[in-house]
């Protein structure tokens, strides 16, 4: 069992290193595989110095510009598949994913503030937008799930309803921000739509170590998810304390779809369909489901990019391809939950 744990380790990271080199391979300039294997693996080992010379500008196109915005893809997307695996444990339902809860819209609101006071402060490592995102995703969960609970547990209905009420709430009050505050429109604008266009390596620094640590820390609790999501008294009898679980891991998911937001603004579904999609394969356990709907939802999230940016030549956020990917399979969710939302 160990020995086929490993197997399947290593062949999902070469998964995922051969998607993230494909994605880096397409773009407008002319580029071949050849090209982008050269460059990574000189940038990367030393080796073939020589041959990577000899290719001039297409090092700063692979390097500095296509190579980090496919990792950032990768790295957002497998968050928020990461994220998505953790509220559906904590929320008892499928169909919870930080865009349809009104987290990521939470973010959105909280960066938006972020942008608008343009305060030049850092805390903990997080500028002005990354804090403030932070606490928007904080308080949108907060509400969310404390206006749908009814008694111990909020239901599906409830959840839903909430979610999409303040998803709607808050894009309204990001748009009337975006009327007031005519000078940020734009770099506003850019939040409620999502995108990785002119991101590179710093970028990637900045969430690099929020991801980390969030990851390390979510899957510390993959057994006390398992048992929680059984509900709350099974998990009680079990001696697990349940409210301090959930409270450390909102604070870590939020501290997490902050630092994410931070950087490609709000982006839905991914965390939706990668858990999902692991559970049905592989089953349950947190202990699979949380490391591969990481690897599953930067797979995801790094070819939607890769569309977004293939398309037409001006490229078009990748919100919207996620959204045209993920509604129909939450449609498709709803209908085989036969659950009815009005």
């Amino acid at each position: 069992m160990k020995k086929r744990w490993i197997a399947a380790s290593i062949l999902s990271l070469l998964c995922v290193a051969a998607v993230i080199l494909i994605c880096t391979f397409f773009g407008a300039a002319d580029i071949t595989i050849k090209d982008t294997l050269i460059v990574l693996t000189n940038k990367i080992t030393g080796l073939l110095g020589a041959e990577a010379d000899t290719l001039g500008a297409k090092n700063t196109i692979i390097w500095d510009l296509r190579f980090p915005r496919s990792l950032l893809a990768f790295l957002v997307g497998g968050a928020l598949a990461l994220c998505g695996g953790v509220y559906q444990a904590i929320f008892k339902n499928p169909m919870a994913d930080p865009f349809v809860l009104g987290i990521s819209s939470g973010a959105a609101f909280g960066a938006t503030i972020g942008i608008i006071l343009a305060i030049p402060a850092s805390f903990m490592g997080l500028n002005t937008i990354s804090f403030f995102a932070f606490g928007g995703a904080i308080l949108a969960i907060f509400f969310v799930y404390n206006i749908a609970r009814v008694g111990k547990q909020a239901n599906t209905t409830s959840l839903l309803l909430c979610g999409i009420a303040v998803n709607q709430l808050l894009t309204a009050v990001i748009s009337f921000a975006m009327l007031l505050s005519a000078n940020q429109m734009k770099k506003i604008y850019f939040w409620t739509l999502g995108s990785f266009s002119s991101k590179g390596w710093d970028h990637v620094f900045n969430v690099l170590p929020y991801i980390i640590i969030g990851l390390i820390v979510i899957f510390l609790f993959a057994k006390e998810l398992d048992i929680i999501v059984l509900g709350d008294e099974t998990a009680i009898r079990f001696g697990i304390d349940v409210e301090k679980n959930k409270r450390i891991l909102f604070v870590v998911t939020s501290l997490v779809m902050a630092s994410c937001v931070s950087v490609s603004g709000i982006i839905g579904f991914v965390g939706l369909v990668s858990p999902h999609i692991v559970r049905l394969i592989f089953g349950p356990a947190h202990k699979k489901l949380l490391p591969l709907s990481f690897l599953l939802g930067g797979i995801v999230l790094c070819i939607c990019d890769t569309i977004s940016r293939s398309i037409i030549a001006s490229e078009i956020p990748v919100g919207i391809v996620t959204a045209i990917i993920g509604a129909p399979f939450f449609i498709y969710l709803l209908r085989a939950k036969n659950t009815e939302v009005l």
